[in-house]
C-alpha cells in the first residue's frame, strides 16, 4: 500500500513537472488570435498592434484571424470550443463579451468559458455635437433636449454597440430627452454628424478626433477618468457631475476556459511589457488609450463588474442579435 502511494505521489510529480515545463516551452507553434469582428475596428487594431511584438517577443507567429458574425458571438463560441492549450485566444471586449451576450442567445457564458488573460485597453467614448448646435457644455445639451418637442437625435455607429448604450445610459442618468438615429459603422455616423443631417452623436474618440481638432466637430465631454492631453480642452463627464458615465471601449485577450495558468501568466507579463514600450505607449495615447497592468485575476474581475454594469443598460433597451 505505502508502495503504491509512492508511485503515484511521484506520478502527480511528474505531471506536474512535465505541464511546467510544458506552459515553459510555450509557443512551440503559430498562435491563432481570433477577432470576432470585422478588420478595422479598435479591436482589430489592438488585437494586431500587440500581436506583432508578441511574435517578436516570444519568437513565434501570432496570427490574427477575423471572424465576424452575430455582435462577436460567432468567433468568441469558435475559441470557446477550442482546447485551452494556448494556442487558439480570441480578442474579446465590450462588443462580444458584454453587449452581444446579453441581445441574443449566446451559446457561451462570458465568464465561466473562457480565461480571461489581458486587457489591452480601449479609447474612451465623446459626446459630440456639430457646430451648429449652440450649446457648449453638457447641461446645456440636457436643457436643450427638455425643450425641443421630441427631444434631440443623437447617432451611433449602431444599434447594441457601447455607444448606443453610452447614449441610453447618458438619457436615463440625466433623464435628457434623446431619439437614438442607429448607422452601419462609425464612418457614416461621422459623415452625417459633419454634414449637419443629426445633431448629435455618441462616438468612439478615435473615430472622431480629426474632425475635433479641425473644428468640424464639438466635444462636449469625454468618457475617460481624467483629461487627456491631446484633448486638454474638452472635459470629462465627471467633470461635468456624471461619475458614472465613465467608461472606456475596451478589448482583451481571452482564451478557451481551463487554459494552463503558467501559460496565462507568461503571457499577460508579456502583453504589458508591450504595451509599456515607449513607441506602443506613444501610438495609444494619440488614440486617446491609457494602458493598464492588470493581472490575469485583477483583469478577470475588472470584466465581471462591467458585465454587471452593462447587462442592465443592454437589457432595458431591448437589443437583439440574431445569428
Amino acid at each position: 500500500m505505502k508502495l503504491c502511494r509512492g508511485v503515484g505521489i511521484a506520478l502527480l510529480a511528474c505531471c506536474a513537472l512535465s505541464a511546467g515545463v510544458r506552459a515553459q516551452e510555450w509557443p512551440v507553434k503559430p498562435v491563432r488570435i481570433i477577432v470576432p469582428h470585422a478588420p478595422g475596428g479598435v479591436t482589430d487594431m489592438l488585437a494586431r498592434l500587440v500581436a506583432d511584438r508578441l511574435s517578436v517577443g516570444f519568437k513565434q507567429s501570432f496570427v490574427v484571424e477575423n471572424r465576424a458574425g452575430a455582435g462577436g458571438i460567432v468567433g468568441s463560441d469558435l475559441v470557446a470550443k477550442s482546447t485551452p492549450d494556448g494556442y487558439t485566444l480570441v480578442a474579446s471586449g465590450m462588443a462580444s463579451h458584454v453587449i452581444a451576450p446579453n441581445a441574443g442567445a449566446a451559446p457561451f457564458d462570458p465568464l465561466k468559458s473562457f480565461t480571461h488573460i489581458a486587457l489591452l485597453g480601449g479609447p474612451p467614448l465623446a459626446m459630440l455635437v456639430h457646430p451648429s448646435v449652440q450649446v457648449k457644455s453638457v447641461k446645456e445639451f440636457i436643457a436643450l433636449t427638455q425643450a425641443q418637442a421630441g427631444g434631440v437625435s443623437y447617432g451611433s455607429p449602431g444599434a447594441g454597440t457601447h455607444n448606443h448604450l453610452m447614449g441610453e445610459l447618458f438619457r436615463a442618468s440625466t433623464d435628457a430627452k434623446m431619439v437614438h438615429i442607429s448607422y452601419k459603422g462609425g464612418g457614416p455616423a461621422v459623415i452625417d454628424l459633419i454634414g449637419g443631417h443629426i445633431p448629435s452623436a455618441f462616438l468612439t474618440l478615435s473615430t472622431a478626433a480629426p474632425h475635433i481638432k479641425s473644428g468640424k466637430l464639438r466635444a462636449l465631454a469625454i468618457t475617460s477618468a481624467s483629461r487627456l492631453p491631446d484633448y486638454a480642452q474638452v472635459q470629462t463627464f465627471a467633470e461635468a457631475g456624471y461619475q458614472a458615465l465613465t467608461t472606456t471601449n475596451w478589448s482583451a485577450y481571452s482564451g478557451p476556459a481551463g487554459m494552463p495558468p503558467a501559460i496565462t501568466t507568461r503571457l499577460n507579463s508579456e502583453v504589458i511589457k508591450v504595451l509599456r514600450s515607449a513607441d506602443i505607449n506613444d501610438r495609444l495615447q494619440s488614440e486617446g488609450i491609457k494602458p493598464n497592468e492588470l493581472s490575469p485575476a485583477a483583469f478577470t474581475d475588472f470584466f465581471q463588474k462591467e458585465i454587471e454594469r452593462w447587462s442592465p443598460v443592454a437589457k432595458s433597451a431591448g437589443l437583439k442579435i440574431g445569428g
